[in-house]
C-alpha cells in the first residue's frame, strides 16, 4: 500500500549560486559521506555534471521528506538520506542512524527516480508500506 509519494524540480543555477557563495560548505551539508565522494569525482572533472548531481540528490531529499510527511525535520536529515546509484546505474535511497530505524519501525520501503537536464533536476518518490 502506497504510504506518500514526493515529487521536487530543483533549479541548477540555484544550485549553482549556493555553491558559488557557500563553496563545499553547501555540498557538505546536504550530501553523506559516499555521495560527497561521487560529487567530488564528479565536479574535478565534468564541473557542471558536478552541480547536476549535487541538484539530483537535493532534489530527490526534498521528495523523500514529502513523501514520508515530515518534511525536513526529525527525523528527517540532509545527511540520513543518500541518494546512491546501484550497479547498474538505478538510484535507491540509503537510510543512516535515527531515520533509517523510524524508516524501518513502520516498514517501509522507497523507490526514487531522478532526472536531469541543463537547468533541472526532478525527482519522483513513492514510499510504500512492505505489510
Amino acid at each position: 500500500m502506497i504510504y506518500g509519494i514526493g515529487t521536487d524540480i530543483c533549479d541548477v543555477r540555484r544550485i549553482r549560486r549556493s555553491v558559488e557563495r557557500h563553496g563545499d560548505r553547501f555540498a557538505d551539508r546536504i550530501l553523506g559521506p559516499q555521495e560527497l565522494q561521487a560529487w567530488r569525482a564528479r565536479s574535478v572533472r565534468w564541473p557542471d555534471r558536478g552541480l547536476r548531481y549535487l541538484a539530483t540528490r537535493f532534489s530527490a531529499k526534498e521528495a523523500f521528506s514529502k513523501a514520508i510527511g515530515t518534511g525536513m525535520v526529525t527525523p528527517m536529515a540532509w545527511s540520513l538520506c543518500e541518494i546512491l546509484n546501484l550497479p547498474g546505474g538505478k538510484p535507491a535511497i540509503v537510510l543512516h542512524a535515527g531515520l533509517k530505524t523510524w524508516f524501518e519501525e513502520r516498514r517501509l520501503r522507497a523507490h526514487v527516480t531522478v532526472t536531469d537536464e541543463t537547468d533541472y533536476a526532478v525527482t519522483f518518490v513513492v514510499v510504500e508500506t512492505t505489510d
